[in-house]
């Protein structure tokens, strides 16, 4: 009898039919083909990264799985597994394949516990838990319709040393952003601490990215010095995703998270981005009133689980 479906190694010219099902899985984030052929071929080593692709009978793309090592973790032996189907081919048993496979190759890296987001629509929780997965944190997904929404203006003058910036002004020497960004996601809610990246690996996950535009990347300076920041990631065409907005420790409770995320999308209507995403763990009130401030509008709730292997 011929499976319903077959796991196989991610081969690049499967970049564009996985961006397919991870867009119909997950519509909030941005995906393009070649976001998904960088992440499978050129992520950090020590990350150990392998995609996988599900494909029926007919030879179909119809889910897919990354997953690899948490070098951000503070906590050794922690490993990520994420997997999505196309919302027309579930029931085939491409969720399940995905995961065993997924699930083996991190026992062979050494890993003790796999997280993944698991979205809150009423048949994938069960089917996480059926497979001895434990329920974590809620997270969620907020949307902005960019085209249309009335965003603050600007202040005008700034505040007395405050200056505005794009993260391409720090093309020359990234490290002053390295160590913003090191401290900001050290304070992030979340069932993950994250710890020490080394440079390196940061500039591989969070410079070379193709799919991270610097020029729409806003930064704050106070005294000429970064205070806080706010990433855009694009599609090229329509969609933007808030890839991250922080403060840093000293510059807390001043408003300029909101000046950085507020310029960035200006920035990014402007260069025609039509749709914006950004995701919170729901207990993050700061940054939840932030972007209800700006017009942002629930979208979707996910949960974060973890299965010990």
């Amino acid at each position: 009898m011929t499976p319903k479906v077959t796991v196989e190694a991610f081969h690049p010219r499967d970049a564009g039919a996985v961006a397919e099902v991870r867009r119909a899985a997950v519509p909030y984030l941005v995906c393009t083909a070649e976001s998904v052929a960088w992440e499978a071929e050129s992520g950090p080593v020590s990350g150990r990264t392998r995609w996988l692709v599900a494909r029926d009978s007919g030879g179909r793309v119809v889910g897919c799985a990354d997953t690899g090592l948490l070098i951000s973790s503070s906590e050794p032996g922690h490993g990520y597994l994420h997997t999505a189907v196309r919302p027309d081919a579930r029931g085939l048993g491409a969720g399940a394949a995905l995961a065993a496979e997924g699930e083996a190759y991190l026992s062979g890296l050494g890993a003790d516990r796999a997280w993944t987001w698991v979205p809150d629509d009423g048949n994938s929780p069960g089917f996480a838990e059926h497979r001895g997965y434990v329920r974590g944190r809620r997270a969620c997904f907020l949307g902005l319709d960019l085209a249309r929404a009335p965003l603050p203006a600007l202040p005008e003058p700034l505040p007395e040393g405050v200056e505005l910036r794009t993260a391409w002004d720090f093309a020359g020497d990234r490290r002053p952003l390295y160590e913003a960004d090191l401290e900001c996601t050290a304070d992030e809610p979340g069932d993950v601490r994250h710890g020490f990246v080394p440079y390196e690996d940061w500039l591989r996950l969070n410079w070379d990215r193709p799919d991270i535009d610097h020029r729409l990347t806003s930064v704050v300076l106070v005294g000429g010095e970064v205070a806080s920041y706010s990433v855009a990631q694009t599609d090229g065409r329509e969609r933007y995703w808030s890839g991250m907005t922080g403060t840093r420790r000293a510059y807390r409770g001043r408003g300029l998270a909101r000046l950085a995320k507020l310029d960035s999308l200006r920035r990014s209507r402007s260069e025609g981005r039509t749709r914006a995403f950004t995701g919170n763990d729901a207990t993050n009130a700061p940054m939840l009133a932030l972007n209800r401030s700006l017009g942002y509008v629930h979208a979707a709730t996910e949960w974060r689980y973890s299965k010990a292997l």
